[in-house]
């Protein structure tokens, strides 16, 4: 299990992994790994859609969760192209279970066979002017694979959230580097400073609701004042950084990688300003594939003083 704060890399396997608490974990993660390694891709998605069909029966408070996300993000829509959009979602949810087990199992080759790649001239110049690279991206559904695919061209490092269960945490951290470098602790801002400061590419997804907490109110999509981290542009103000904007979308025969241009004029220096833009170029990547996107997850939950519970 990974200690708060420090950085994880791939590690020996240990015994204790197989005590017999964690048998249901590793019964779950070797199907996961039968499933992904013997199916052809189309047949995962056809399996993935129907098993997030049948979620929806089964997580009904979530399904509320993401029906209420998309009345407050999407007023524009009729109530019909929304519900159309929620059943993609979850279709999508189940998609993202085997995209999970892709991204963690699948060897480079196969992984490379599924994923086109857009942008990789921003990375070349990053790294022909030795600058790090802060990867703005945003909670997909297709998370897992960004930070994979993205390492396939230049491995680099990811923030994430080390888990409690000794076993997943274990399977993560192996997964999540078998194309990169190493993993922080979304808590060591720290080890964020010092990838940049290598001239390393950090992915960071900071459009969560993580309280008020070194949070500013502005705009996304159509709440006026949904609670946005400040910690974007404090990363990006790390000398000789540019902030790459990174997302994987799901297509009709596989994955594009899209890596767009450098933010210009970013960070200015301004806590609200640079929020509004961090939040601008995610609502655009989001619009690009909605129903891909973790709507599940109550993303406008905290709100100002004198505005009451969304949920």
């Amino acid at each position: 299990m990974a200690i708060a704060g420090q950085d994880s890399r791939p590690s020996s396997f240990s015994l204790a992994l197989l005590h017999p608490r964690y048998a249901v974990n590793w019964l779950g993660l070797s199907l996961l790994w039968l499933l992904v390694t013997l199916l052809p891709w189309r047949a995962q998605m056809l399996f993935g859609r129907a098993l997030g069909r049948l979620s929806m029966r089964v997580l009904k408070s979530r399904v509320k969760i993401a029906r209420r996300n998309l009345e407050l993000a999407l007023p524009e829509l009729d109530e019909a192209e929304r519900e159309r959009i929620l059943t993609a979602n979850f279709e999508s949810v189940g998609c993202a279970v085997f995209e999970t087990g892709m991204a963690w199992f699948w060897p480079d080759w196969r992984m490379r066979a599924i994923t086109r790649m857009e942008g990789t001239e921003h990375v070349d110049a990053a790294v022909a002017n030795h600058k790090g690279m802060l990867l703005l991206s945003a909670h997909f559904l297709t998370l897992e694979l960004n930070a994979r695919q993205f390492g396939l061209y230049r491995p680099g490092v990811g923030v994430y959230r080390p888990n409690t269960n000794a076993v997943l945490e274990y399977a993560q951290v192996e997964g999540r580097c078998r194309s990169n470098k190493y993993l922080v602790d979304r808590l060591n801002i720290k080890g964020m400073l010092k990838a940049l400061r290598q001239g390393d590419a950090l992915w960071y997804a900071p459009d969560h609701d993580y309280g008020s907490h070194a949070s500013v109110f502005v705009p996304f999509f159509a709440v006026e004042q949904a609670a946005t981290i400040t910690g974007t542009a404090t990363l990006a103000r790390v000398k000789n950084t540019v902030t790459l904007p990174c997302f994987t979308i799901r297509e009709k025969n596989g994955y594009r990688l899209l890596i767009q241009a450098p933010m210009t004029n970013f960070p200015v220096g301004d806590d609200i300003a640079d929020a509004i833009a961090s939040n601008q170029v995610i609502e655009a990547a989001i619009r690009l594939a909605p129903e891909q996107y973790m709507w599940l997850h109550r993303r406008f939950k905290t709100t100002p003083e004198g505005v009451p519970y969304r949920y």
